[in-house]
């Protein structure tokens, strides 16, 4: 089965965009497969808008810029406004509903509505509503296996930071165990 993944991840900076494309990447590197990663965000970063091209795929990858989505992470209203209309028709698309109202009125798309930011604050993890939003993908995409996700997060977690370790596997739990 062939694997092309076109992702593109937007929201504030501040709400971890670029790390959650770093985690995605890094599972594709993590199976072999070509990848891209072209962080994109305003001069005021955190409260900025922030989103992140992201590529996988078992061909080689010829642009890293993500014009027509396979799948949308979207974490505040301005980005599903500009973005949601790009994903391509049988695309995925994942919505952080405590942040977003606006539901999507394309039929030719899933659409996942995660209240993301209120699971984390629920959880006592404020920052991890985007490596909630990672668990979902992960689980409605198939991206990667488990034994792929905990190398992952051990990863990408700084070593000398081995608190947060608990904390980012917490996050990816809970999107993981998400029902719509």
């Amino acid at each position: 089965m062939k694997t092309n993944h076109q992702i593109l991840i937007a929201g504030f900076g501040g709400q971890g965009i670029l790390f959650a494309g770093k985690f995605l990447v890094y599972a594709g590197l993590l199976q072999n497969y070509e990848v891209s990663w072209l962080p994109s965000y305003g001069p005021e970063m955190r409260g900025g808008t922030a989103n992140c091209n992201v590529m996988i795929s078992d061909e080689p990858v010829g642009s890293p810029i993500v014009i027509n989505p396979t799948e949308l992470i979207v974490m505040n209203s301005p980005s599903f406004d500009k973005f949601e209309s790009s994903v391509i028709p049988g695309g995925k698309l994942f919505v952080d509903s405590t942040l977003i109202s606006t539901k999507s009125e394309r039929t030719d798309i899933s659409t996942f509505y995660i209240p993301a930011t209120k699971i984390a604050s629920d959880n006592n993890i404020p920052k991890l509503a985007n490596i909630i939003m990672i668990g979902k993908f992960i689980k409605e995409t198939g991206i990667c296996t488990d034994d792929i996700i905990t190398k992952t997060i051990e990863k990408n977690v700084p070593s000398n930071k081995p608190e947060l370790l608990a904390l980012n596997k917490k996050a990816l739990e809970l999107g993981l165990n998400f029902e719509n």
